[in-house]
C-alpha cells in the first residue's frame, strides 16, 4: 500500500479538523439561536456533545487511512512525544489543524450570520464562578482520558474497526461532565479557531484563559500517552517467568 504524500496528510488534517470545528462548535450557536432565552438544559447540552462525537466518528472514517485522523494539537504532539510519529511532522500538522479550525469557524459564521457571533460562537470559556485552576483540571483531565482513549483504539491489539466509534463515544461521555466548567474544549485547535474569528467578528474573546486551556490539553494528552505506553502497552511476563517469581518469593518465606 502506498505511503500518502505530505500535502494529502496535511489537507485531509485541515478538512478534518474544520468539519469538527463546524459541526461540533457549530452546533453550540445553533442550539443558542434556536433555544432563544430558554434557559440551557442537559438536553441541549447532550445534542451538543452528540455533534461532536458524530463529527469525531465521521472524520475518523474519512481521513483516518490518510493522516491518521489526528485533528487535535494534543494528539499530535502526545503521539511524538512516544514516539508514535516523526517530530518533523509535527509543525504542519499542527499549522493544518490550526487553519482547519479557522476554516470551520468561519464556515460557522458564513452559514448561521452574525448571530453566531452575538451568541459567542461556541468559544470555550470558564463557567460561572471557575477560576484557572479549576479550569486547568477539567480541561487536563478531560484530554488525558481522550488521549487514552486513542492510544487505546489505535494499539495494533485493540478490535480493528472500531477506533471511529470509541474516540467519538468517548468525546460525547467527556464533554458531559467537563463543559459546565469549561465548555470542554479538549482541543488546543478548537479552543484558538473559534477565539481567533470571534475576535475578527467582535464577540468577547477571554485571550488571559488561553493559556491555561493550552497548558492543560497539551499536559492532559502527553501524560495520557506517556501512561500508555509506559504502564498499560507494556508485554506481561511469560507464564513462567512469573512462576519463578513466585517460587523464590515462597522459598524466601
Amino acid at each position: 500500500m502506498e505511503e500518502n504524500s505530505r500535502p494529502q496528510k496535511l489537507l485531509a488534517e485541515v478538512l478534518g479538523t474544520g468539519m469538527l470545528v463546524f459541526i461540533g462548535v457549530g452546533s453550540v450557536p445553533a442550539t443558542l439561536i434556536l433555544g432563544g432565552d430558554a434557559p440551557f438544559t442537559m438536553a441541549q447540552l447532550g445534542m451538543i456533545s452528540l455533534a461532536f462525537a458524530t463529527a469525531v466518528i465521521a472524520a475518523v472514517y474519512m481521513i483516518g487511512h490518510i493522516s491518521g485522523c489526528q485533528i487535535n494539537p494534543a494528539i499530535t504532539l502526545a503521539l511524538a512525544a512516544t514516539g508514535r510519529m516523526p517530530w518533523r511532522e509535527v509543525p504542519g500538522y499542527l499549522l493544518a489543524q490550526l487553519a482547519g479550525a479557522v476554516l470551520g469557524s468561519a464556515a460557522i459564521v458564513g452559514v448561521l450570520g452574525h448571530k453566531a457571533i452575538d451568541t459567542g460562537l461556541g468559544i470555550a470559556a470558564y463557567g460561572t464562578g471557575v477560576g484557572p485552576g479549576q479550569a486547568f483540571t477539567a480541561e487536563a483531565i478531560g484530554t488525558f482520558l481522550l488521549a487514552l482513549v486513542v492510544f487505546g483504539a489505535i494499539d495494533r491489539r485493540a478490535p480493528g474497526g472500531f477506533a471511529g466509534m470509541a474516540i467519538g463515544l468517548a468525546v460525547f461521555a467527556i464533554i458531559i461532565p467537563v463543559a459546565p466548567a469549561t465548555g470542554a474544549s479538549i482541543n488546543p485547535a478548537r479552543t484558538l479557531g473559534p477565539m481567533l474569528v470571534g475576535q475578527a467578528g467582535g464577540t468577547t474573546v477571554h485571550w488571559d484563559q488561553l493559556p491555561v486551556y493550552l497548558a492543560a490539553e497539551i499536559v492532559g494528552a502527553v501524560v495520557a500517552g506517556l501512561v500508555y505506553v509506559a504502564v498499560l502497552n507494556r508485554p506481561p511476563r511469560p507464564r513462567h517467568v512469573r512462576q519463578t517469581a513466585a517460587d523464590k518469593e515462597a522459598l524466601a518465606s
